[in-house]
């Protein structure tokens, strides 16, 4: 081999070295870049979700419900962020090894388009679980209807929420199938009482009665948190062949509707003995119903 074709054979490997160490020094400001934003993303989704904790759990009156429903909404937007972004750089670098990233990208979104067809309820489960707790909907500790089935949530993910009725049984609904949805601990949850007494009894004296032991029960320390207000007497609700019915309501902490109810009509009871008040035949009375809301299970 002659001395021109050596140095031609030499000069070449230079440029290709000189190249190579080019593309990794390109590489490494990429991947160095890559890893700056995705720190300083990072920090911002932090403050962020800092933020919005900070901003609801002034309106929230169950501790901590607000900062797991942002903390679960922020890891799931975080990943999805960090993943598209790992993504393009991933697609950068391969770039820089001079590899045609127009197919991979095409292929990409092929395989998206496949996925999307054949994951479709997956999707729809997702996407309704995703706005089920950015509206804080419901959750866990609810006590809930949903489509129809009454119980309480114990779960609440991005594709399912799970109930447990009465009787025990857990249902398990995919959010893309929940249709109704009525909750009946936002906030606070109410107790519904009809008190039904015989027609020879004065309506005030009964009322005030009513009245009267719903302020001794808020009175005491056990009751007065759990009990928001005072006891409503809507008044008289309706007339049956033996008696008159007299509607009122407790508004009370959420799912502490069925102690609080069941104590005041023990406690009525009493003091309707004490007092000689009449109350309608057992046949005749009826029953007590609190919002057609489920009742905590044992």
């Amino acid at each position: 081999m002659s001395a021109h074709t050596w140095e031609t054979f030499i000069a070449n490997l230079l440029a290709l070295g000189v190249d190579a160490a080019q593309a990794l020094i390109r590489i490494g400001i990429i991947v160095s870049a890559g890893y700056v934003i995705v720190k300083l993303l990072r920090a911002g989704f932090g403050r962020l979700e800092n933020f919005l904790i900070h901003a609801t759990e002034k309106t929230e009156r169950a501790p901590g419900a607000a900062a797991q429903r942002i903390k679960t909404l922020a890891s799931v937007l975080w990943t999805i962020a960090s993943g598209f972004l790992w993504f393009i750089i991933v697609l950068i670098v391969l770039s820089q090894f001079g590899v045609n990233v127009g197919p991979i990208l095409a292929g990409a979104g092929v395989f998206g388009l496949a996925a999307g067809f054949g994951a479709q309820h997956l999707v729809r489960d997702l996407v309704s679980g995703f706005f089920l707790l950015l509206e804080n909907q419901i959750r866990v500790g609810d006590m809930a209807i949903i489509n129809g089935t009454a119980g309480l949530v114990e779960a609440v993910t991005f594709r399912t929420v799970v109930l447990r009725d009465q009787a025990g049984v857990v249902h398990v609904f995919p959010n893309g199938t929940i249709n109704t949805l009525a909750n009946a601990t936002m906030d606070w949850s109410g107790y519904v009482i009809d008190v039904a007494v015989s027609y020879k009894e004065d309506t005030d004296r009964v009322t005030a009665i009513m009245r009267r032991v719903a302020d001794e029960m808020r009175d005491e320390a056990e009751y007065r948190r759990r009990m928001l207000e005072p006891i409503e007497i809507f008044g008289v609700e309706n007339f049956s062949e033996s008696a008159v019915t007299i509607k009122a309501r407790f508004k009370t902490q959420p799912s502490h509707q069925y102690e609080i109810g069941r104590e005041y009509r023990r406690r009525l009871k009493k003091s309707f003995d004490a007092e000689g008040v009449e109350m309608a035949p057992a046949q005749r009375q009826a029953n007590p119903r609190v919002n057609s809301a489920p009742e905590t299970p044992a």
